[in-house]
This record gives structure tokens, C-alpha cells and sequence, in this order.
């Protein structure tokens, strides 16, 4: 008996391998956007494609708005998608930009994320199944979310030249979702 628990350690050491990259690549099919993997290496940096299609992060401390401070909307980098404003970013010194809450409530998709050994909430741009990072309960109030996001799944558009979208997308998508709590 104990002969053969070597080879039933190795083959659920295979099986947990084989789902992790089985998993390692968004299922597209439910996405209300989807583009052509090769569209995606041709637009997207090799990280940026690593983080959003592969579920990739970039390195602690060396993203591109880890510590960025100018305001505006932070989007999807792959389909456009306003997820957070500037006003919900905060410096949680974990090495990658932080928000507090998304401009609307449909616009993250939450998954359960058991790698590395750990329970963690997945967070995705729900319009394009694009991976951003991943969702805390250790963020400030009133929310107590900490959204913890790669720079490379994110472009930012500066409130000096979208003064007057800006409202418009927080007075469209931000109010329902204030009601609804």
C-alpha cells in the first residue's frame, strides 16, 4: 500500500498541473466583447497580453499606476471599459494599484481563485473577460474593498481631456448602483 502512494501523489501533482493550465487562458464565450487572439498580440504588449489573456501579474512596485496620482478614469485595457475613477484609488503599499470601488457594479466580474495554495477573488473586465486582478476585504471605508489591479490590464484617460464624460459615465453608471445598496 504504501508503495503506490508515491504514484498517487505524483498523479494528483499532474492532475492540479494539468487544470492549472487548462484554466490558464480566459473562456471567451460569454463575453459581450471578444477579439481575435491574434488582434490581441498585435495591439497588447507581451505583459499586457500575459496579464489580461493568460492570467498573468506584473511585478510589486513596477507597474505603470502603481503610483500614479493625476485624475481621471482608469479603463480596460482591451476593450475600453471605465472601471474605476481616480477619486477610489488609495496607496495600500502592496505593490500594485488599489481602488476602493468600480465606477458600476456590472462592470467586474468576480471568480473564485484557488491557486498558489490560497483562496482569492479573481476580478475580471465584464465586458471582455479580460483578468485585472484580484479583490480584498482590507480596503478603506466605506466600501472595505481593496481592488488590487495589474497596470498592464489598465489605460487612463485624464480628466483634462474627458471633464465632461467623466460626469456623464459617474451620473449614468454610478447612481443605479447607490439605489441598489
Amino acid at each position: 500500500m504504501r508503495a503506490g502512494l508515491p504514484l498517487l501523489l505524483n498523479f494528483f501533482c499532474l492532475v492540479a498541473a494539468a487544470a492549472l493550465i487548462a484554466g490558464s487562458r480566459r473562456d471567451k464565450k460569454n463575453c459581450k466583447v471578444v477579439f481575435s487572439q491574434e488582434d490581441l498580440r498585435k495591439r497588447l504588449t507581451p505583459l499586457q497580453y500575459h496579464v489580461t489573456q493568460e492570467k498573468g501579474t506584473e511585478s510589486a512596485f513596477e507597474g505603470e499606476y502603481t503610483y500614479h496620482k493625476s485624475h481621471g478614469i482608469y479603463k480596460c485595457i482591451v476593450c475600453g471599459t471605465p472601471l474605476f475613477k481616480s477619486e477610489t484609488k488609495f496607496d495600500s503599499n502592496s505593490g500594485w494599484p488599489s481602488f476602493s470601488d468600480v465606477i458600476a457594479s456590472d462592470t467586474i466580474k468576480f471568480t473564485d481563485d484557488y491557486s498558489f495554495g490560497m483562496h482569492r477573488v479573481e476580478t475580471s473586465c465584464s465586458q471582455c473577460g479580460a483578468h485585472l486582478g484580484h479583490i480584498f476585504d482590507d480596503g478603506p471605508r466605506p466600501t472595505g474593498k481593496r481592488y488590487c489591479i495589474n497596470s498592464a490590464s489598465l489605460s487612463f484617460e485624464s480628466a483634462d481631456k474627458n471633464y465632461a464624460g467623466e460626469g456623464s459615465i459617474s451620473s449614468a453608471s454610478a447612481q443605479p448602483d447607490k439605489t441598489e445598496l
